[in-house]
């Protein structure tokens, strides 16, 4: 990714943080408590109302992704 790219996602990123500063907190927080066998649980509901929702368990493979990309971004 070039460093025009960087400093647009950037932006973006900071944007979505003034717009909603609850989210980064709850991840930061999550990421606290997440482990293997740990159980993420996503749910959307659309405007109409319709509701979809999917969950995983935490595998040492998906830890061991989580290791790998944070030493990316070190």
């Amino acid at each position: 990714m070039n460093p025009m790219e960087l400093m647009k996602l950037k932006g973006y990123l900071d944007t979505f943080k003034r717009n909603h500063p609850k989210v980064p907190m709850f991840f930061q927080a999550a990421a606290q408590s997440i482990g293997e066998g740990s159980v993420i649980e996503i749910s959307v509901t659309s405007p109409e109302g319709k509701k979809i929702c999917t969950n995983m368990r935490v595998t040492a493979e998906d830890m061991d992704l989580v290791r790998n990309l944070k030493n990316i971004n070190a």
